[in-house]
């Protein structure tokens, strides 16, 4: 009995132990970020750094306002074109599926969920910047000035983060649709609704919380991609005027100069980019998780 006692507490205190570790990680990181990139954010001033339109490291010039801009287009592009989709999909498995069709998605969905970014980058750069091309230079061809008909947009990014988002918002809202009480989609049914009735006028509100928190997160998982995103999106320092107009993003804008930004203030900068992208990160976060438990609890 007392030995049962003492791997007990001692499994309690390896799992304590590695969620601490976690914390501790990512605190560490955090901290390890914000004492990089305060010093710009300093010298330069908050407002200044978040609302400057001009980013010249060379001149020692730091604006990322076209980069939040184009983070937040392109985000919001990809929930656009990936929402409703991803929405319609997870009713349908958790409603109308038949176990055959159910043993085909479900492992797809989950196969998209584990395809590597590069890839995704790849298909966008061979299959859907083509196409956005085709469409500007022969259909849009008057409407658009020369730099904007080279397939490299928002509208690119947008449709393979789209893809990329869409296991999550699909995974989430399956189970929260799924965990409706059985009793009121029976009440709904008994009262002469139709199946459709009961989905589009209990089931989906209902679960709308779990479903708000798998957007979230999936909002979450657009703005802090990287790799596909560069590998489509164009990547100039412009605040896009258009869904055909080539951005560069917070993620891209780090990835791209890291690897020749010299010690100092351009360094710097591409710290203090990453906070702003960590504090953007934590609350959406905190919003899903809020959201999350504001559903656990009206159940």
């Amino acid at each position: 009995m007392l030995g049962r006692r003492i791997r007990e507490r001692f499994y309690e205190s390896l799992l304590f132990i590695s969620a601490l570790i976690s914390v501790v990680a990512v605190f560490m990181i955090a901290l390890f970020v914000f004492l990089e990139g305060y010093p710009i954010i300093q010298k330069e001033g908050l407002g200044n750094f978040l609302l400057g339109r001009e980013w010249r490291p060379v001149a020692g010039i730091f604006g990322i306002f076209p980069m939040i801009v184009g983070s937040l287009v392109v985000t919001l592009g990809a929930l656009v074109l990936g929402v409703p989709v991803s929405l319609a999909t997870a009713v349908f498995l958790a409603e109308f599926a038949p176990k055959r069709a159910d043993m085909i998605l479900r492992p797809g969905i989950e196969l998209l969920a584990g395809i590597p970014s590069v890839i995704y980058g790849l298909f966008g750069m061979t299959t859907v910047v083509p196409a956005i091309r085709f469409i500007e230079t022969h259909y849009l061809a008057h409407k658009l000035p020369p730099q904007m008909q080279s397939g490299y947009s928002v509208l690119a990014a947008a449709i393979i983060l789209a893809i990329m988002i869409s296991p999550t918002i699909i995974a989430i809202s399956e189970d929260a649709l799924r965990a409706v009480p059985r009793h009121l989609k029976e009440a709904s049914l008994a009262l002469g609704a139709t199946h459709w009735q009961t989905v589009v006028k209990v089931l989906i509100p209902t679960a709308r919380s779990g479903i708000l928190a798998s957007i979230i997160l999936g909002m979450g998982r657009a703005i802090g991609e990287t790799m596909a995103v560069i590998m489509v999106v164009g990547n100039n320092v412009l605040i896009p005027t258009s869904i055909f107009s080539p951005c560069r993003t917070l993620t891209s804008n780090i990835a791209i100069e890291a690897a020749y930004a010299a010690e100092g203030p351009h360094m710097q900068a591409l710290f203090a980019t990453g906070i702003v992208l960590f504090v953007i990160i934590i609350i959406l976060n905190l919003i899903a998780l809020r959201v999350a438990g504001r559903e656990v609890m009206s159940r």
